[in-house]
This record gives structure tokens, sequence and C-alpha cells, in this order.
């Protein structure tokens, strides 16, 4: 297992060793000593999949503290584009976002660390995407993003007009009306 450092403090992509033969192939999705060696968190507590169709856009989602989630993402079927933004005050990286395509094929994980908000949109015909939470889903808490803020600009990689958002998401604020109490711990 490798972790592969981004141009965000604490942001991650996780890169398993796959062994492939003419069977198939088997991988560790995941490992706590890899996680202590390297001295990231890993305490789960609680697992989330969710099935998507191809344009819909999840996010951007996170929990303020003292219930904020540390996430490890990954697909299991299909590929989406993963969005972080970071929110936590005093970053290199304050308010800028981050995309990377996780699919079943490459296989690649994104550790997202508290202070991000997060989400993801589909770019194949389905997907099935699994993630790891360090903190246990608390609604009192649940903040958020709309998707289509024009100061982040995220290419979603859907095109105009075939964007699936949930009402819930639709209602979400831009990011400077958005509600966050992260500091940056550099």
């Amino acid at each position: 297992m490798e972790f592969i450092t981004t141009p965000f403090e604490g942001l991650f992509l996780v890169q398993p060793k796959v062994f492939q033969d003419s069977r198939g192939y088997f991988f560790e999705s995941y490992s706590q000593r890899f996680f202590d060696n390297a001295g990231l968190p890993g305490n789960w507590v609680q697992d989330n999949q969710s099935s998507s169709s191809y344009g819909v856009i999840r996010g951007l989602h996170y929990q303020l503290n003292p219930s904020a989630q540390t996430k490890l993402v990954r697909v299991l079927f299909g590929k989406i584009l993963d969005v972080v933004v970071d929110i936590r005050k005093g970053s290199p990286t304050y308010q800028q976002a981050y995309s990377v395509e996780l699919s079943d094929e490459n296989k690649t994980q994104i550790l997202v660390p508290r202070g991000f908000a997060h989400g993801f949109s589909v770019l194949s015909e389905r997907a099935v995407v699994l993630y790891k939470c360090d903190a246990y889903y608390d609604k009192s808490t649940e903040a958020g993003i709309i998707y289509n803020d024009p100061a982040l600009a995220v290419d979603w990689k859907i095109p105009a007009g075939r964007e699936i958002v949930s009402d819930k998401d639709l209602l979400l604020p831009t990011l400077d009306q958005s509600t966050t109490n992260f500091e940056f711990k550099g």
C-alpha cells in the first residue's frame, strides 16, 4: 500500500498493491498496520456505501466539530470524480478544491481529513462508492457547500443539464456563506 501526497496537507491518495493473474485480482483495501506505520488516522467506526447513476453529484458535505469526520473513500464499481475543498482556516490551500478520478479499475482511494468538504460526481453508467468514517454520522452538525459555487469553479465532468442533484444539496450555501469551525494545524 502506497500513500501518495497531494498539494493539500493531510490529504492523501492511497494506492494498494494489486496482485493480478488469470483468475482475477487480489489486494488489501485497508490495513491498520500501514496506516499506523505512516502515522495516518485510521480509527474507523462507520462504513457508508452509495449506489448512483451517471450524472449524480453528491456533496459537498462535511460535519462540523466536534463531530468532524476523516473519510477513506473508494469505488467498488464504476468511476467517479471525487472532489474535496479545504475549509481549514489558515491552511495554505484554504478554500481551494482538489479532484481525482477514482474507479474500480484504478483502485485508488482518497484519505480525506477533517476540515475538508467532500463530494463526487458519477462518470460511469453506475457507481458504487464505499467510505470509512472515523466518527459517527451526526445530523445536528452536518453542513455543506453548494456544488456549483462559482468561487470554486469545480468541473464535475458532467455536461450542463445532465447533473442530478438532490433537493437537499441544491439548498446548500456558497463557500463564503458556509459555516465552518476548522483551524489548520500545520
